[in-house]
């Protein structure tokens, strides 16, 4: 413990203690403007998940939707069309006749999220 280590400990301090109350004035006036007023960041931050929701219900009605085509175009692809065209066009409208009920359901569903 030398001479130097006792006198800036007890400068520091004072000098700390100076400018507390400067911060603290500084603080309680909104962090010197930095956020500005606290009921306007609140309406902001409100708005904010308000966007947040209404992008996230976009992107699953779009996802919905981009299910349904692709499991009917999956269902489609995966015939084994034999026969005749009149046959054929039968063969897909049963295949369709089972899918599509799904589609709708997804699409439907992605219309309800929506609104």
């Amino acid at each position: 413990m030398g001479r130097g280590s006792q006198p800036r400990r007890a400068g520091f301090r004072a000098k700390g203690a100076q400018r507390l109350p400067s911060m603290i004035a500084s603080m309680e006036g909104g962090f010197g403007g930095l956020f500005g007023d606290p009921e306007e960041m609140r309406r902001r931050m409100e708005e904010l998940a308000e966007q947040m929701q209404s992008s996230q219900k976009v992107a699953w009605a779009d996802n919905a939707i981009k299910l349904a085509v692709d499991l009917t175009v999956a269902a489609v692809n995966s015939l084994e069309l034999t026969g005749s065209s009149d046959e054929q066009a039968v063969q897909v409208r049963d295949a369709i006749r089972v899918v599509f009920p799904e589609a709708v359901t997804l699409v439907r569903e992605a219309r309800e999220g929506l609104s």
